[in-house]
């Protein structure tokens, strides 16, 4: 997982923007990515998506590697896969989620042999973005393991009727309860304030996803590490980042 720290960007983006749809100057975007995949050894060139806070999911291999872009032409015209959650069973593919207070998940199968990592916003979460991920992973969900990257936590999510509505509408009605329990009244004003973090671990206890990990950030409380849309409008983006290294097993 990436933070802020660390790059080129200039404010508002400072400093490790790695999304190039966010108005940062491509070079700076460019250079970032580098630093990314210098400083974390990674295999490849991540495959951005273009996340769209839906549920669908794509599976990665080597034909989706993208090439590493060293143009500012090149960086903003790279192809990127329509989805917001992707998965892979080659090594040396690395899936990708940006995030600014969304939610990113990302698994990995007990012996190795799959990993892959999806966009929770709450519209994808409620949509069902987690069980398509898991379900496309082709794993049995009690094999799976799942972390919870940084996201906006529950002193910050302010939500409307609609938000805790559409939970209610897609949870189980015997874990009606429970989704009630991650939204608190916010007064005045009638909103509400929305925990993501317990809704995903819901959610992904429902699916039979039982060892999860991670959670307790706040995007928004930490302005040093983590860029946050919710309180600074134009900013930069962060990256969850997971592949496969060596043999399965």
């Amino acid at each position: 997982m990436t933070t802020r720290i660390g790059g080129v960007s200039l404010a508002p983006w400072d400093s490790l923007n790695l999304g190039v749809h966010v108005g940062d100057n491509p070079s700076a975007v460019i250079e970032n990515r580098a630093r990314v995949r210098k400083e974390g050894d990674l295999p490849a060139e991540p495959v951005w998506l273009e996340q769209v806070h839906g549920t669908s999911v794509v599976e990665l291999d080597v034909a989706n590697i993208p090439r590493i872009a060293t143009t500012d032409e090149q960086v903003m015209q790279s192809p990127r896969p329509r989805a917001d959650a992707s998965f892979t069973r080659q090594e040396g593919v690395v899936c990708a989620i940006q995030v600014a207070d969304c939610l990113p998940v990302v698994f990995a199968s007990r012996d190795g042999s799959v990993v892959g990592a999806a966009h929770a916003g709450w519209r994808g979460l409620a949509g069902g973005v987690l069980g398509a991920t898991v379900a496309a992973m082709g794993v049995a969900a009690n094999d799976l393991l799942a972390w919870l990257g940084p996201a906006i936590g529950p002193k910050h999510f302010e939500v409307g009727d609609d938000v805790r509505t559409a939970f209610l509408d897609t949870s189980p009605a015997d874990s009606h309860t429970q989704v009630q329990a991650a939204f608190t009244p916010k007064q005045p004003g009638g909103k509400w304030l929305c925990d993501l973090y317990a809704l995903a671990r819901l959610r992904l206890a429902a699916l039979g996803v039982a060892e999860v990990t991670g959670g307790g950030w706040c995007t928004y409380e930490d302005s040093q590490r983590f860029y946050s849309y919710r309180r600074d409008g134009q900013t930069g983006r962060m990256a969850a980042l997971i592949w496969r290294n060596g043999s399965s097993g």
